[in-house]
């Protein structure tokens, strides 16, 4: 166990493991309170170190994720899901399109956060990058007072052929897929598609959110929409919702 390993209460069952991989510029405590809100609900998480985007990355991150399954070894409770943002999401799903079914983190299913687009977007001042980030006061005191915190990095393209790998995906896994409807980095369009192309895909489009969606002021609601996802998972396949909406005023 780490700092990084969030525990749900005590005496209750485990329901399942989450990984969570963080973005461009952010630090295992940036999830913090992420991974403590799935935690609360019985969920073991462990939050790694944010992927690289360079030559070899991907074997790279399969020997972390097989690290991390194997430390955790009986304490792994399925079903075992890989979360990423941002970069970790695009490293996540070009990494899931490999389709290495038998390694030892092939998950059960897969939560794609912030999927970047292609391209850059500039910004002038942390500030300017705060705000393209999160409109949550409580997330930008995280990030502005966390010297590890790689300020700009949002600046730099990831590069295209990762985002054509993440995108190109057609593995058959249950995907989750998370969007802010204000976030600049997003391509809505190549998510669209995305979402299509995936067998078992669901697109969720957070109002108001913004690039961190997982951690933006919706991140109480984009927390219950993942356990949604995880407890639908747990009910076994074919994914049927587990709440209907009969009727409804708005």
């Amino acid at each position: 166990m780490t700092e990084h390993d969030y525990l749900g209460p005590q005496g209750l069952r485990t329901r399942g493991t989450v990984l969570v991989l963080p973005g461009r510029g952010e630090t295992r405590r940036s999830y913090a309170r992420f991974g403590t809100r799935l935690a609360a609900d019985s969920y073991r998480v462990r939050v790694l170190a944010a992927p690289d985007a360079d030559a070899g990355s991907a074997d790279r991150l399969a020997a972390e994720l097989t690290a991390a399954v194997t430390d955790l070894g009986p304490d792994l409770v399925h079903p075992l899901v890989l979360i990423g943002s941002d970069l970790g999401a695009a490293a996540l799903a070009a990494l899931v399109a490999r389709e290495e079914t038998g390694a030892a983190w092939w998950p059960d299913a897969v939560v794609l956060a912030a999927l970047p687009g292609y391209g850059t977007h500039g910004s002038d001042a942390w500030d300017d990058e705060l705000d393209a980030r999160t409109h949550c006061a409580v997330h930008r005191g995280v990030l502005s007072d966390d010297t590890e915190v790689a300020r700009g990095t949002l600046d730099r393209a990831v590069p295209s052929a990762l985002l054509d790998a993440a995108y190109g995906n057609a593995v058959d896994v249950p995907h989750l897929l998370l969007v802010g409807d204000a976030d600049p980095y997003a391509d809505r369009a190549a998510l669209t598609s995305a979402a299509k192309t995936l067998p078992r895909a669901r697109l969720a489009v957070v109002r108001g959110g913004h690039h961190d969606v997982l951690n933006d002021l919706q991140h109480r609601s984009v927390a219950a929409e993942i356990v949604t996802f995880l407890e639908v998972l747990r009910d076994g396949t074919p994914l049927v919702p587990i709440v209907d909406v009969e009727s409804s005023a708005w």
